[in-house]
């Protein structure tokens, strides 16, 4: 086997014919400035190519199921393994999607709870068991000889009724004697029972006396007593009975041959995995479909400003309309509950505000309406404005009114389930005392610990079970723990993790699953973790080495470099300034090169300089968040000096994402932007007089076709269109905005519609992007393309550098300013029409950064960055 991976010849991108050595069996780090071509050699040819062979090794039938990969722009590439990648993407969009499910460990639960957790009745806490008739027998004769026992069949529990009928036919049967609220009869001696009241009735089936002599006879009576009471049986103790009189209730032994409880009746379906899936309709809460939240209208979005006056618009449904039927209505109300329609609606009674939201019951209003043609007044209940929202919203077809209604609502865990996801009788099943939902609430630490003090409350039958699957959900719990994860809950949905923890889920199950000879291709795993935990994510890159495979990485981290085997630092620009290997070698050899940027950091010969003054809160002004309680956060109080650059730091799942995005953000975004999202649980925001406005920029793609590109998303194309409809040439033709969009017919060429590229479909081989031959990939018709600046046409521009289009239109402010913004974020080498799909997430992060910068400033607005640095070098 090659000891190295040979590539010659590497152009993918900004790569500028590369050649290079990479040893295999070693940890290597490819490091180099933002945009200087590390993730085109990495993963859009090293891992491309790998990843390709591997599939056009498959047979036909196969590989029509997996997505091929097109061959990057490369003469050779040798010593090549099966690629896997595992990219900074975040896993799923899919609310069904947890960290249990994607880790499998959700699987594993499932049938550990399946096969050892044991059902307990909701209502009284019994233990439901299903028991055959030898095992009751074995019970009974268990108990000491000489035990006097009632042998009972129950066949009424805490129900009203006479019973005349049930205990005539069991007369008929030859039964003698039965238990009556607690006392026996002979059945002809039963008094009349009052149907008003709630009555409790077995009947003797039998009466025995523990000893060896009965073994033949017990089983038949048992069955008896079976078939008589739907499974149940009902063992007392006589003598117990007689000692403590009929004061207290004597002692008994319940017994089921179902899974149900034998005192409330509560039953459960046979236990199998798939009563523990919320994705199927076995398991899945009946009430909100396995997803843990239901949509509601939210009072607080029904009435998003409270001080506003009631005639104002504070009913934020009502506030839009034009009709008088609303205002008027507010004035029946108004009328009646003796309230001003200048009084604010935290100025109302809590009972007003409740009739108001949710109706007047049975109390009737009188209502006067005036249409302008005619008056009339009408006296009925008031339905109240969510209750009525409600209603329409079941009953309307318009999908344009539902949309409308969906402003309103907000999300809640479900009332059934409790945000649990599954059916009761799923949750009545416990380990330990804890039911699946309450394990899967547990942090990866927690859990951790559980699983390994779990064997002291399991019996015997038990650990026998469950020794193999708490095998494999242990080592998965350690290999989460071991890459920084330790914070997150298994029932977190995957939709909710950034781009770096989706990755090093993906991580620790490579780890996990042992494989060896493989070649994985990493981007900046690092991302995300403070560094008291990039150590033991380091460790599990070496523990991935060792099992004998190739693992490259794409990273910035020092930490990260200095660990590594090998080093191919790539530069010495971005862009069209990079594409090239600037030094490689191992660290130290890295840190004597005079040419690499990186090495002079590393050697601490350039170091990033730090501010010699620090700006002051402006006017003693702060933004307080009081008693913020979500996930981990317990009870925090935190100050937010307003006109300053305030960096909340600390370690991998402290709490800094749930204090600033789920509490601040959110809490401020409800406020002003009457945003739909709730807010994590706090007491209150002081401070909100100081904004007018709260922006996240957050690391989600900026768009999601190849269309969407910096231009679009910053809004530069709009003043560049508009340029190029006022020149000469395009005066004279009558040409608009519009025909210089690619995204319209008219200036777009049509063969391509305007995507420079054509797709042929190719079945079991990749699909084939080929230049469009019309256009020669401008997306552009001739017509269009004649029109120049400076000699530049409109594709031209568009495949310009941002640095480049900000000198070509120096003259025009509303495009150099854009350009400049998108230059100082450090985007200067990515092009103006490049598409939004090819960016990075700290890319896409800094072209929102240049939007938002480049709007004018009102000096009122809270920015809320999430890791700006994601994906910048020294």
């Amino acid at each position: 086997m090659q000891k190295n991976i040979s590539v010659k010849g590497a152009r993918e991108h900004n790569l500028q014919n590369v050649d290079v050595e990479i040893p295999r069996d070693r940890l290597v780090v490819f490091t180099g400035l933002s945009g200087s071509g590390k993730s085109s050699l990495a993963f859009d040819t090293i891992y491309a190519e790998g990843q390709r062979r591997y599939v056009e090794s498959l047979s036909a039938y196969a590989r029509q199921f997996l997505e091929m990969m097109q061959k990057p722009d490369v003469d050779h590439i040798d010593g090549l393994s099966p690629a896997i990648s595992i990219e900074q993407r975040t896993t799923s969009k899919n609310p069904r999607s947890t960290v249990g499910t994607v880790t499998e460990i959700y699987d594993y639960l499932r049938l550990l709870y399946a096969r050892a957790g044991i059902p307990y009745s909701p209502t009284t806490g019994l233990p439901i068991e299903s028991q055959t008739v030898s095992q009751m027998a074995d019970r009974i004769l268990g108990l000491a000889d000489g035990t006097r026992l009632y042998l009972l069949g129950p066949i009424a529990r805490g129900r009203k009724g006479e019973y005349r009928k049930e205990l005539a036919d069991l007369q008929r049967k030859g039964y003698q004697r039965i238990k009556v609220d607690g006392q026996f009869y002979d059945l002809g001696d039963v008094p009349v029972l009052d149907k008003k009241f709630k009555h409790d009735i077995d009947v003797v089936v039998d009466r025995i006396v523990v000893g060896p002599d009965i073994g033949n006879r017990l089983p038949e009576s048992i069955e008896t007593a079976l078939n008589l009471s739907d499974g149940l049986l009902v063992v007392e103790f006589a003598d117990e009975n007689e000692k403590i009189g009929r004061k207290t209730e004597p002692k008994r032994l319940t017994m089921s041959s179902k899974f149900a409880c034998p005192v409330s009746g509560f039953t459960i379906p046979e236990i199998e995995p798939r009563l523990f899936s919320f994705n199927n309709p076995h398991g899945a809460c009946p009430e909100c479909d396995g997803l843990g939240t239901q949509l509601y209208f939210d009072p607080e979005l029904v009435v998003p400003d409270p001080t506003k006056p009631m005639g104002k618009g504070a009913i934020a449904p009502w506030s839009k309309s034009s009709s008088p039927y609303y205002l008027q209505t507010l004035g029946a109300l108004a009328r009646h509950y003796k309230f001003k329609l200048s009084d604010a609606w935290e100025d109302l009674s809590e009972e007003i505000q409740e009739c108001l939201l949710y109706g007047s019951d049975d109390e009737k209003i009188k209502f006067t309406y005036d249409d302008g043609m005619r008056r009339y007044d009408v006296t009925k209940p008031f339905e109240g404005i969510i209750s009525n929202m409600e209603r329409r919203y079941h009953e309307t077809e318009s999908s344009w009114v539902q949309e409308e209604m969906e402003r309103f609502q907000s999300n809640s865990p479900c009332e059934v389930c409790k945000g649990y996801r599954l059916k009761p009788e799923a949750l009545c099943v416990k380990i330990a005392k804890l039911h699946i939902g309450e394990v899967c609430e547990m942090s990866i630490r927690a859990a951790d610990k559980w699983f390994r003090e779990l064997d002291k409350s399991l019996n015997a039958t038990q650990k026998k079970i469950a020794v193999r699957v708490l095998k494999e959900v242990r080592e998965r719990l350690k290999f989460l723990n071991n890459v920084g994860l330790e914070y997150l809950t298994l029932s977190r949905s995957s939709a909710t993790l950034s781009g770096g923890e989706s990755q090093r889920i993906r991580l620790a199950s490579q780890i996990g699953s042992g494989l060896s000879g493989v070649l994985y291709v990493l981007d900046e795993p690092s991302i995300g973790l403070h560094q008291r935990d990039n150590q033991r994510l380091l460790e599990s890159l070496k523990g991935l080495r060792d099992l004998g495979n190739t693992v490259i990485v794409v990273e910035h981290d020092d930490e990260a470099i200095r660990t590594a085997d090998y080093v191919v630092d790539m530069g010495p620009g971005a862009g069209i300034h990079g594409g090239h290997i600037v030094a490689q070698g191992t660290p130290d050899q890295i840190m004597k090169s005079r040419k690499s940027i990186t090495g002079q950091y590393l050697s601490g010969a350039k170091q990033i300089p730090l501010p010699s003054r620090r700006r002051k809160p402006a006017y003693n002004r702060w933004i307080k968040v009081v008693g913020a309680r979500a996930n981990n956060l317990k009870n925090v109080t935190a100050e937010i000096p307003v006109g300053t650059f305030t960096c909340v730091t600390g370690v991998s799942g402290g709490g800094k994402s749930t204090l600033t995005i789920e509490t601040l953000y959110k809490a401020v975004a409800r406020r002003l932007n009457d945003a739909r999202d709730h807010p994590a649980a706090h007491d209150k925001i002081l401070g909100l007089e100081f904004l007018d406005k709260i922006i996240d920029i957050d690391q989600s793609p900026i768009g999601r076709t190849p269309r969407s590109n910096p231009a679009t998303y910053t809004g530069a194309f709009t003043p560049i269109r508009e340029w190029f409809t006022g020149l000469p040439e395009a005066k004279a033709r009558g040409y608009t905005p519009g025909r210089f969009s690619f995204n319209v017919k008219g200036g777009r060429c049509e063969a391509c519609q305007g995507d420079g590229v054509i797709k042929i479909e190719m079945h079991f081989l990749p699909d084939v992007y080929v230049q469009c031959d019309v256009c020669q990939g401008k997306r552009y018709n001739r017509e269009t393309l004649e029109v120049k600046f400076r000699g530049h046409s409109i594709a031209d521009v568009l495949d310009m550098t941002v640095e480049a289009a900000g000198e070509l239109f120096r003259a025009v402010p509303s495009v150099r300013e854009k350009m400049d913004t998108l230059n100082r974020v450090g985007l200067g080498y990515i092009k103006v029409g490049q598409r939004a799909t090819t960016l990075s997430g700290g890319e896409a992060q800094r072209v929102k950064l240049s939007k938002e910068l480049s709007r004018r400033a009102t000096g009122r607005t809270l920015y809320i960055l999430d890791e700006p640095t994601t994906g910048l070098h020294f």
